[in-house]
């Protein structure tokens, strides 16, 4: 048996968790930006992230409402993405909090900055990638808007590196799952991608 659950006869918050609880794990974009003064570096972790392209290379992420994060976007057109391990479990939870406009995350929380080598805005010290983004494009979707950035630049921990590639075993990355919780890296299973000359059926003409 299932149970129906219809978003227009919902209340906003109700099928947004639902949504969240069924739509897991989620990366996390650990994301930093700095105002159009320069004068306040915002940290902030959002749960809707992705890649969006390959060439070139665009990742995009989602902020539910009208964050700093996306107004400093807009206004400078540059961010950063911090991967998201385990072990600074505490402190990417702690940048969710609500700060008022005008508060450091980085300062509120204590978290060490970085310069960034393309872009303005700084990059977490302790976070084992950075990708450096310049603003693609936004889009509106209702109460969210989508962010899309350019890549112009990845710095990555050579602690976390297996010759040129990130090992998830090494980066140990945090997902989002429904509620207050959050996921790590349990089991790891490989598996390679079947080329069509090896399926086993026979395909019809």
């Amino acid at each position: 048996m299932r149970i129906d659950f219809d978003p227009e006869q919902m209340d906003r918050r109700g099928f947004y968790k639902l949504l969240t609880s069924v739509v897991v794990p989620r990366p996390i974009a650990w994301v930093s930006t700095t105002s159009r003064d320069h004068c306040c570096d915002n940290l902030a972790p959002h749960s809707f992230f992705s890649v969006s392209c390959v060439s070139p290379p665009i990742v995009q992420f989602t902020s539910v409402g009208r964050k700093d994060s996306v107004r400093n976007v807009e206004e400078t057109g540059e961010f950063v993405v911090n991967f998201a391990p385990e072990h600074l479990f505490e402190q990417i939870n702690a940048t969710a909090t609500a700060f008022p406009r005008g508060v450091s995350e980085f300062d509120a929380v204590g978290i060490a900055r970085e310069p960034s080598l393309r872009v303005k805005p700084p990059r977490v010290a302790a976070s084992p990638v950075a990708l450096e983004c310049e603003l693609h494009s936004t889009m509106r979707l209702g109460d969210s808007t989508v962010v899309f950035g350019r890549v112009v630049h990845a710095a990555v921990s050579a602690a976390v590196l297996d010759g040129e590639h990130p090992d998830v075993r090494q980066l140990r990355p945090l997902a989002r799952l429904g509620k207050d919780e959050w996921g790590t890296v349990g089991e790891i299973l490989e598996i390679k991608r079947i080329p069509l000359e090896e399926w086993p059926e026979t395909l019809p003409d």
